[in-house]
């Protein structure tokens, strides 16, 4: 009885259907946060007759043959790429970035990881850094005198000082793109690091080769579609409970053989 085992892994595919879209709802108002989407795959096929088999002795093939499926596989959780919107927050150190692109910073292991988190801060050092600390490349520091900051949509840094006078470039940043954001690894925290499944990072002024620009005062919302999750959720849960019925029916099918006299 292959019922059982076939949609004991329906049911666990549903389960993990619903663990994704469950982490996308929590993510609702994660900044710059792109909703997961869980893919599957049929698993292997038991050859009773296969497709082509000589069938007589005048050379007759079977058209189709005899292939009974297995259930099902995860195959991925990819991620949906796509824009947030952008809310004005009135920061100064608040950057969404427009387009495509990630900022990079240095982890305290000095690897380098990317976020399109831009709700910067700054330390008692006047350092530009994540919510978490962590320094934004290039290292930019803010002057303590400064009595406010300008970024631009090139990513240069500008202060303007209480004595007035001309604004003072600190630096400029730069975004980072991939030739596949999809392979990038999710570390928590908004960051991702490079595998080899998403290419070498390619650093360039934003604008250029692609990227995106920044926008100060803005931040980048989430895009998950909470009415596009709840449906799918829904769709979740009635194929687990049709797989529950499989192997109900299935049991009771086992039962009626075990009670044949």
């Amino acid at each position: 009885m292959r019922a059982l085992k076939i949609a004991a892994t329906g049911m666990a595919a549903q389960q993990m259907r619903v663990e994704t879209i469950s982490n996308n709802l929590a993510n609702l108002s994660t900044t710059g946060y792109n909703p997961r989407r869980a893919e599957f795959a049929d698993l292997h096929y038991q050859q009773m007759t296969r497709p082509g088999t000589v069938n007589a002795a005048d050379g007759t093939v079977l058209p189709t043959g005899v292939q009974l499926g297995l259930g099902v596989r995860p195959a991925a959780v990819s991620v949906q790429l796509a824009q947030g919107s952008l809310s004005a927050t009135g920061g100064d150190l608040d950057v969404a970035i427009d387009g495509r692109g990630y900022l990079e910073v240095t982890l305290p292991s000095g690897q380098s990881a990317y976020t399109r988190d831009g709700g910067l801060k700054r330390t008692g050092d006047g350092l530009i850094v994540t919510a978490d600390g962590f320094p934004v490349q290039p290292e930019i520091t803010i002057p303590e005198d400064a009595r406010a900051v300008s970024i631009n949509a090139d990513g240069e840094v500008y202060a303007y000082f209480d004595q007035g006078g001309e604004a003072q470039l600190l630096g400029q940043f730069n975004l980072v793109g991939f030739s596949n954001p999809k392979g990038l690894e999710a570390r928590g925290s908004n960051l991702f690091t490079e595998t080899e499944a998403s290419g070498a990072p390619i650093a360039a002024t934003p604008g250029q080769n692609g990227l995106g620009t920044l926008r100060q005062g803005y931040l980048e919302d989430s895009s998950v579609d909470a009415v596009r999750e709840i449906t799918e959720l829904i769709e979740a849960q009635r194929g687990y409970e049709m797989n529950a019925k499989v192997i109900s029916a299935a049991d009771q099918m086992m039962g009626a053989t075990t009670q044949v006299r």
